[in-house]
């Protein structure tokens, strides 16, 4: 027998005013996936253990049958492998993102205006991140720009 078996990752949400007090998943026009809850196996399932932090990468690998109480690393390693970059045991990978911070506070009293960097694009990202290995790289760091 073959199943499919499709995660909603990311799909959960607060119901918001402007869509009449439901959720973006319970607004949205969706008749593929209506059908598919009316008509096929549904279930829920725990993926995530206590005192693993909630997140895709550690739910991935419990459905894919790793217990992430002794396979989790964290995302970065996992994005790292995925960029083609080989890690060693000794390695220690670290994902950050380009943020935009509030420009006329003090360093410490500055708040995170995006996430993303206002969604820059990749090239941007990659002068940024050349620009800090320029001026930070050596034998036992470099950064790498995804």
């Amino acid at each position: 027998m073959k199943y499919v078996l499709i995660l909603g990752d990311g799909m959960a949400d607060y119901p918001l005013s402007q869509l009449d007090n439901k959720t973006p998943l319970q607004y949205a026009k969706k008749p593929n996936i209506d059908y598919l809850a009316q008509n096929a196996e549904v279930g829920m399932v725990k993926t995530i253990p206590d005192g693993i932090p909630p997140g895709s990468d550690a739910a991935n690998l419990s459905v894919m049958g790793y217990n992430p109480k002794v396979y989790y690393t964290g995302r970065s390693p996992l994005e790292a492998i995925s960029m083609g970059i080989d890690l060693s045991e000794t390695d220690v990978a670290i994902r950050c993102n380009l943020v935009t911070l509030s420009e006329n506070e003090e360093y410490d009293q500055k708040t995170m205006i995006d996430y993303s960097s206002d969604e820059i694009s990749s090239e941007e990202a990659r002068e940024l991140i050349n620009e800090v290995n320029r001026h930070f790289k050596n034998d036992a760091s470099a950064s790498t720009p995804a």
